[in-house]
């Protein structure tokens, strides 16, 4: 297969899976708070999801860079068949452990499938011509659609057939991709020339690791009020319907995800005056993006008593825009950064990361809701972009010898 037919294989894992982890969030969601629990609670279902994400990141770049990046995108398409079947049981099956484990596995699926995909890219396109930024763009960005899209399709089949009916839907849905990516996917993809050694997992370049930090600061920014205390905050204190609820954030995904695909449109590939270079973005221009972004949040939590609806609607559009440059930007900077033989060392390290701060701001989520209410959550993100803006300022990348 040529480079294009591999990069459109690897796109196609990524958006099948993302649908499946978009709409099995929903249902996870929307069912046991049907069921009762608290926000606090709700969290806590995610939080080996998380947690997994971080330690499956730092091995699966190991992984990856040792075994070849086609091993690790198979393993992370069966990994949530297994965890979508977990929990496609009776009902009475659904502790809060047994949810917690198969979310376990989702979350090492998930940062499998992720950590392949966008190292992969390292290997199939090309810095000089703006190729990996447009590249790295509209996978991130096409993926975050259909994120949104799976949260429409989560919230559509717990309303038509019932949380376990739904589950069997998204098995087929994984099965396919999976047949293709085993027959077709280059086995060689993002195998080191050097094997790397276990000790080697954790980066030793300043430049990833303050970028890193602010990966961290990002997605606990955005997570801290969406992934629980927004949802519960439509529904119990709005009355929006389960419908209504994923039918928003699932248009708030996909928008988010096509601003991403098209930021090289909106930010830094711009002809240079000297020899008709492009011009790729920088870590200044993450910074300036994370300073825009923090005025939203905080806006948002010194207006939202007036016109809870219109503030939080109307915000969040913005929010996403913005949130949206922030983390195309990032994606493409890590991609760049990354050593060339093994990139998916310093992605996989980059993206424990990430899943680290979505940890944190997950279980903030829930906890600050509950004590403090949707005001809190929004003023601790605004406070969390700061940080990352702070942070990926230092993030300064060592020369490329020629």
């Amino acid at each position: 297969m040529s480079l294009k037919q591999q990069y459109g294989l690897i796109t196609a894992n990524y958006w099948a899976f993302t649908i499946t982890d978009g709409a099995l969030r929903m249902l996870v969601l929307l069912f046991f708070y049907q069921l009762g629990y608290s926000p606090l609670e709700i969290a806590m279902l995610f939080l080996f999801y998380e947690f997994f994400g971080i330690v499956t990141n730092l091995f699966g770049g190991w992984l990856g860079a040792r075994l070849g990046l086609n091993v690790t995108m198979n393993i992370g398409l069966g990994l949530q068949v297994m965890a979508l079947m977990m929990l496609a049981v009776s009902p009475e099956w659904l502790s809060v452990a047994y949810v917690m484990a198969a979310q376990a596995l989702s979350g090492i699926a998930k940062d499998l499938n992720k950590m392949s995909a966008k190292s992969a890219i390292k290997s199939l396109a090309s810095d000089t011509d703006g190729q990996l930024y447009r590249w790295v763009s509209v996978l991130t960005g096409s993926k975050n659609a259909l994120k949104g899209v799976g949260f429409f399709v989560g919230a559509v089949l717990l309303g038509a057939m019932g949380f376990q009916y739904a589950l069997f839907v998204l098995v087929m849905l994984i099965l396919v991709p999976l047949f293709f990516s085993i027959i077709y996917l280059d086995g060689q993809l993002g195998k080191a020339q050097n094997k790397p050694k276990f000790q080697e997992m954790f980066s030793k370049s300043p430049a990833i690791n303050w970028l890193s930090g602010a990966r961290f600061f990002l997605f606990g920014a955005r997570d801290v009020w969406f992934v629980v205390a927004l949802p519960v905050y439509l529904q119990g204190v709005l009355q929006w319907s389960h419908t209504e609820v994923g039918t928003f954030m699932a248009l708030w995904i996909t928008g988010y995800g096509v601003v991403q695909a098209t930021t090289p449109k909106w930010t830094g590939l711009k002809k240079g005056r000297d020899a008709g270079q492009e011009h790729n973005p920088t870590r200044a221009t993450a910074m300036k993006l994370a300073l825009a972004l923090a005025v939203v949040p905080a806006l948002m939590a010194a207006t939202l008593s007036y016109s809870p609806q219109v503030i939080l609607v109307g915000g969040l559009l913005v929010f996403g825009v913005v949130f949206a440059l922030n983390s195309a930007v990032h994606s493409y900077l890590i991609v760049s950064y990354a050593d060339a033989d093994g990139t998916s060392k310093d992605v996989g390290f980059y993206y424990m990361a990430n899943a680290a701060g979505r940890l944190a701001g997950t279980v903030l989520s829930g906890w600050v809701y509950q004590v403090s209410g949707m005001e809190m959550t929004l003023w601790l993100s605004a406070l969390m972009v700061l940080s990352a803006g702070l942070l990926v300022l230092k993030a300064q990348p060592v020369p490329k010898t020629a």
